[in-house]
Formats: structure tokens, C-alpha cells, sequence
């Protein structure tokens, strides 16, 4: 059985060839240096934690109901840590990332099926992140959306020249991108002057009113959609096989372990800018009764003069800028991993780039042409939509993989692991499909 699986594995082409085990780890003694050279993936994966598409829902919760809504945010925080964590220790297991071990596992049509889901996720993720650099471009520059939105084609120019030089400098610029959303954000939460108190409350502590009140539910449901984001899993479980770690049941665990810590770390990172946004949100819109603050254009027209600084807006125009770029580069990483994965078809990282941004941009383009900001406001929450529809199609193949021995070898899920990854898949099923149909009845 043993013979059978390593011959499978030889046999199929390493997931991104170009940066599988090219990124050397330390064989220090010293703890510190050997996991050094593991962190970076888990910031990659971050940035899907906190894109466009996370700054609308968070500013909603916010501004409509104050600081109650972070437990949402913790808890969508938690599932995503299990999640991610699932989808590393599948890399590092099969040495497979998951689009390939699907295609390996499921019949022709259904990894067709799974492949084609996919894609229209990580169009609908780099359709966030087109408007919401186009926003911030316009609120920065006063460029028009239009032009906005034909500027951020352009960023696939840096992604190939950072890949040509080395997957370390991807994730340095990734890694800096947060930094920059971080601080300004950590400014931010300083010059709004939230009560800390009620908001470490509701971080910890559920509302019953989250439950029972349907459009705080309503909400809470988007942010979840917003949040644990589907082509994360399968990204993940590739760059983790970009360490040149001994390909050992030794040198396994300790990776699995490493990278654990890195993704722990980098989605805190995540929870913290998602926090900042909510806490903002409520202490400066919902404080001074602007209840109904959802747009990220209204909530940069407001913020300078509800918190009295001038530079407040454009410290929040800024990271919404660097949010979106960081999440261009991600995605095409992404759609590299599920199209070779799925159906071998490789593709030069500029055409992938070039075709994963000509879907989002063409439907951009025509509704801003047609419709003005308003347009753009709806692309955001659609595109949110398709994410929530598409995020079983990748977590029920992941909990069933990594449940299996025969796939996992020792490196399988307990019981009680077990049990935890079904209940989360099946929350995120329920919720998600209560969330369309809400959608679909216009309410």
C-alpha cells in the first residue's frame, strides 16, 4: 500500500513547480530560527481574511449594531484557524495540495465540477478586490471608478517580477501590505476612542440577540461568508510545500507544527484588522446615530469629520488600497493551484492573471458604465453571495480527505478532530444556504 502511494505521488507533477521546496528552513538547534523559515505561507492565506469584501460587512455590523457583532468575527476567526489548519496538514501529509488529491480521488466529472466551483469563487473574490481598489483609487486620487478599475489590471506586472525573483519576496510584500492595514488601522482605533470595555466583551461573549434579532443575524451570516474564504483552502495546501523541510515522518510533523503556529499567527493578525474595522465602525457611525453606514465610500466621507481629524479618511482609503492589492496577489496564486490541480492545464502566471482579472473586470466595467457607485456597492455584495455558496464545495472534500487514513496515514484527524470538522462544515452549509435565501427574497 505504502509502494502504491509513493508511486502515485512521483508520479504526479509537485503543486506551484516553480516554488515547491524552494524556500529554505534552518536546521538550527534554536527553536526560533528553524520556525522562521516557515512563516510566510499563513500571511498569504491571511490576506483573504481581511479583503474588500470583509471591510462592507464589517462597517455594516459596526455601524448598525455597535460592538455586538464581534463575537461573529471571533468565531469566524476560530473556524477558519480549524480549517486552515486542515488544509496545511493535507500538504504536508500527501504532499498533493487539495485540488489535486480531489481529482485523484473523485470520478471525471466531479473534479470538473469542483474545479469550475472553485473558479467562479476566486472570480468573484478578485471582483472584491477589483472595486475596492478601484474605490480606494478614487478616494485617494479622485480617479474615476472606470479608470479605477482598468488600473488595477496592471498589478499582474509586480506579481511576475516578484515571482521571477523568488517566492520570499511574494510573501515580504504581502507580509508588509498587512503591516501597513495594521498600523493604520491601529491609528485608527486610537483616534476613534472606542469603549474598550463593551468591545472586549462582545469579543468574548455572545449576544443572544445575534440569534434572535434576523437582521443582526442577517449580518452575522455575511461576515462569516465574508471571511472564511473557499480558494484559501486550496492555496494553502500547496505554499506549504514551498519549505524545503525533510520529506520524513520527523520532518513532516515539525512542519505540520510550524505551520500551524504560522497560519495561528497570521489569521490573529486577520482577526485583529477585522476587529479594528467593527470597533471604528460602531465607535464612530454608530455613537453619533449614523445607523445605516455601509458603503465604504460613505464610511470615508464621514469618518474625518465624525472623529475630527483630517487624515482619518485618507489612512482609510490607504488600507483599503493595500487590502486590495495584497488579495490580487493571492488570487492568482489560487488560480494557478485549482486549474493545474484539478485539470492539468498550466497556464503562464500573466495569462492566468490575465484571464482570472478580465472576468472580474468586463461585468465591472459594463455596471459602472451603466450604474455609477450604486453598481458597485451590489458587485460587492454579490460577489460575497457567490463566495457563501461556493464554500462547501471546498471544506466538505477537505474534512472527508483528511479524515481518511488511507490519504492521511498518521498524520489523519482524531475523532474528536473529526467531529469539530464536520460540525463546522455542516454550520457553514446551514448558515450560508439560510444566507442565499434571504438574499434571494430581497430581504
Amino acid at each position: 500500500m505504502a509502494t502504491e502511494s509513493t508511486s502515485q505521488i512521483e508520479n504526479t507533477e509537485p503543486s506551484l513547480p516553480e516554488v515547491h521546496s524552494s524556500v529554505r528552513v534552518s536546521s538550527s538547534p534554536f527553536y526560533w530560527r528553524r520556525l522562521l523559515g516557515f512563516l510566510g505561507p499563513g500571511f498569504l492565506i491571511s490576506v483573504g481574511y481581511m479583503d474588500p469584501g470583509n471591510w462592507a460587512t464589517d462597517i455594516a455590523g459596526g455601524s448598525r449594531f455597535g460592538y455586538t457583532l464581534l463575537f461573529v468575527i471571533m468565531a469566524s476567526n476560530l473556524i477558519a484557524i480549524l480549517l486552515q489548519s486542515l488544509a496545511l496538514k493535507l500538504g504536508v501529509a500527501t504532499e498533493r495540495d487539495l485540488a489535486q488529491i480531489c481529482r485523484e480521488s473523485a470520478g471525471r466529472w466531479t473534479s470538473f465540477a469542483l474545479w469550475l466551483m472553485a473558479e467562479i469563487a476566486i472570480a468573484a473574490c478578485d471582483l472584491a478586490e477589483v472595486i475596492g481598489s478601484a474605490i480606494a483609487l478614487q478616494l485617494l486620487f479622485g480617479i474615476p471608478l472606470l479608470f479605477g478599475v482598468l488600473i488595477t489590471g496592471t498589478d499582474v506586472l509586480l506579481i511576475l517580477l516578484l515571482q521571477r525573483w523568488g517566492f520570499r519576496y511574494v510573501e515580504a510584500l504581502v507580509i508588509a501590505l498587512i503591516g501597513t492595514i495594521l498600523a493604520l488601522f491601529g491609528v485608527q482605533m486610537f483616534l476613534s476612542k472606542p469603549e474598550y470595555w463593551p468591545a472586549l466583551r462582545s469579543l468574548l461573549i455572545p449576544s443572544r440577540s445575534i440569534i434572535a434579532n434576523p437582521d443582526m443575524l442577517y449580518i452575522a451570516v455575511g461576515m462569516l461568508g465574508a471571511t472564511v474564504m473557499p480558494h484559501n483552502l486550496y492555496l494553502h495546501s500547496s505554499i506549504v510545500q514551498s519549505r524545503r523541510y525533510p520529506r520524513t515522518p520527523e520532518g513532516k510533523r515539525e512542519a505540520v507544527w510550524m505551520a500551524n503556529i504560522d497560519s495561528a499567527l497570521a489569521l490573529t493578525v486577520a482577526l485583529f484588522v477585522n476587529a479594528a474595522i467593527l470597533i471604528v465602525a460602531a465607535a464612530v457611525f454608530h455613537r453619533s446615530g449614523h445607523f445605516e453606514v455601509a458603503a465604504i465610500e460613505d464610511a470615508y466621507k464621514l469618518l474625518s469629520p465624525l472623529v475630527g481629524t483630517v487624515g482619518a479618511s485618507t489612512l482609510f482609503a490607504v488600507a483599503l488600497l493595500a487590502s486590495g492589492q495584497n488579495s490580487s496577489i493571492t488570487g492568482t496564486l489560487a488560480g494557478q493551484v485549482v486549474m493545474e490541480g484539478f485539470i492539468h492545464i498550466k497556464l503562464s502566471p500573466w495569462v492566468r492573471r490575465l484571464i482570472t482579472r478580465s472576468i472580474a473586470i468586463i461585468p465591472t466595467i459594463i455596471v459602472v458604465a451603466i450604474n455609477g457607485e450604486e453598481g458597485t456597492e451590489k458587485l460587492l455584495l454579490l460577489s460575497q453571495v457567490i463566495l457563501s455558496l461556493q464554500l462547501s464545495f471546498a471544506v466538505v472534500p477537505l474534512v472527508l480527505i483528511t479524515g481518511n487514513r488511507k490519504k492521511m496515514g498518521e498524520f489523519v484527524n482524531a475523532p474528536w478532530l473529526k467531529v469539530l470538522s464536520w460540525g463546522c462544515a455542516v454550520l457553514i452549509a446551514v448558515l450560508n444556504g439560510w444566507f442565499v435565501l434571504q438574499m434571494v427574497q430581497g430581504k
